[in-house]
Formats: C-alpha cells, structure tokens, sequence
C-alpha cells in the first residue's frame, strides 16, 4: 500500500491523479474568472514542494467539482457499508473458531482491496464498497469477540472512536494543528516507524520470542502502545481533513470523494480496533 491506514498506503493518492506530483500545467477552461488559471497553485503550500499531502489539480471547468456534501454522503455509505457488514456477522456468526477463520479471511480480501485501489488511478466505487463490506465482516466477528468476554466493550469503543474524531476535528479546524509539509513528513516517519516495531513484535511473537503478546499485550505496555496508535490514528485524520479541505478548495473532480471516503473509512477502522484493544485491556485492570 502506498501510505495508509493501517499499513499506510494513504488511499490510492498517486502521482497520476494529482495527489503526489501535483501537475503544474494550467488547466484548461480556467481562463475567465479564475485568479489562479496561470498559476492554479499560487495559493497552494505544497505545490512547490511536490508534497503527497497538497492540493489536487483543479478540475476542468466541465467537470463536477468535489463538494464537503459528496464527501459526507460517500463517507457515509462507505461507513454504512462497514456498520451493515459488522452487525449481519456479529448476528449471524457465533463465537467460534470457523467464524475466526471467516473474520481471518475477510482481512485479507480487504487488505487486497485496499491495495488494488490504492495502486490504481482513479477511484472505484465498487473496489471502495468491497472493501468496507469485507473489513464490516472482520470487525464484526471481533467485536463479538472482544463483548463475549468484556461486555459492551465495542459500545466503549464507538464512543471512544467517535470522541477522539470529533477532538480531533475541533483541534484541527480551531488551528492548533497545521498540516504542513513538515509535520507530514515527521509524523509518517514516526508511524512507520511504529508500523515497523509492530511487524518485528509480530514475528517475534510467532517464533516464541516474546511471550503474550509481546509489546501487544494485554497490560500496561500494551496500553501505551494502544494509546500511541490511538495518536497516530488522529495524525492520519488530520491529514484526511486537509485533503478534504485542499480537494474542495482547488476544485477536485467529484470522484475523488471516494478517495476521501476511502481514506476516513480506513483510519476510523484503525483507531476503533486500537480503541477496542485499549478498553479490553483497562477492563482487564478493573
């Protein structure tokens, strides 16, 4: 994946699409009242840097720009996909080893889905939507999981979810963070680095080396970890807002709400598993 959440491919950006190399070429059809037809990125922090996180190319004139109202309803389709996905497999699914290796499954075809689109030009509707069913189905099982031995634990994490989004934007849109070239630069090092950590802890655990988890267990390390990942799940978001920010600003293509979409669908994922992880574990120290 090229950045994202959670192996950082973030969302299928590329440089053929606008989001990376930023082309520099005038548009056509910005001639006549628009300030920037000479320079589309006259305004634009990122665009003589080539940074990932700047502003997309404006879109031709002919062509249906990207709304905070496209963004809102494709998010919450894509989200409504994942919820509807979660509630059908903690129904229909009990706890059970075959349901794990369902839950096992459906992470795979997820991640492959991400990966596909995340390499691919344009965004696909289709790849957006199978991706949030199969990820629904993933968190399902483990939320069911995770109540059948602390209970509500998955209602915990909702709302633990949804206050550290809603923090997160308050701080964002009062100013207290700017999501400059730099700052995107030192936190994607920072959670790759982490990325990186949590791989060998993986192995690590798998041969036998570190014993209950290792740095993912369930007691106090385990804890700083989770809120670790927790903090680098509101960095994700904040880079998630000022795409949705710069893309409506200098006029994206409208599909490109799916990638935004996609985007904030990914790193709520990451921060609800890792909200899940960190309520289970503080239950544990009841």
């Amino acid at each position: 994946m090229r950045s994202s959440n959670p192996v950082f491919s973030r969302r299928g950006f590329s440089r053929d699409n606008g989001y990376a190399g930023f082309n520099t070429a005038p548009q056509a059809g910005y001639a006549q009242g628009n300030p920037y037809a000479q320079n589309p990125y006259a305004q634009n922090p990122y665009a003589q840097q080539g940074v990932r996180y700047g502003a997309p190319p404006q879109a031709p004139a002919t062509t249906d720009r990207m709304t905070m109202d496209d963004v809102v309803m494709r998010s919450a389709l894509t989200l409504g996909t994942v919820a509807v996905g979660a509630v059908l497999a903690w129904t229909l699914l009990p706890v059970s080893g075959t349901s794990y290796a369902l839950a096992f499954g459906a992470a795979i075809v997820a991640m492959v889905l991400a990966l596909v689109q995340s390499f691919k030009r344009t965004p696909s509707p289709a790849l957006i939507l199978g991706y949030a069913a199969f990820e629904g189905v993933f968190l399902g099982v483990i939320s069911e999981m995770y109540n059948s031995r602390w209970s509500g634990a998955p209602f915990q994490a909702v709302l633990g979810t949804m206050a550290v989004s809603a923090a997160t934007l308050l701080i964002y849109k009062a100013g207290w963070i700017r999501v400059t070239a730099r700052y995107a630069r030192i936190g994607m090092a920072i959670a790759m680095a982490f990325v990186l950590v949590m791989a060998v802890n993986l192995l690590l655990v798998a041969f036998g080396v570190a014993e209950n988890g290792g740095l993912r267990s369930f007691g106090p390390l385990g804890a700083l970890v989770g809120i670790i990942a927790i903090v680098l799940g509101a960095f994700f978001l904040t880079l998630d807002f000022k795409q949705i920010e710069d893309g409506i600003a200098y006029g994206a293509p409208r599909s490109e709400s799916w990638l935004a979409a996609f985007g904030l669908t990914m790193t709520l994922v990451w921060i609800y598993v890792e909200m899940l992880r960190l309520v289970a574990i503080f239950s544990n120290n009841d």
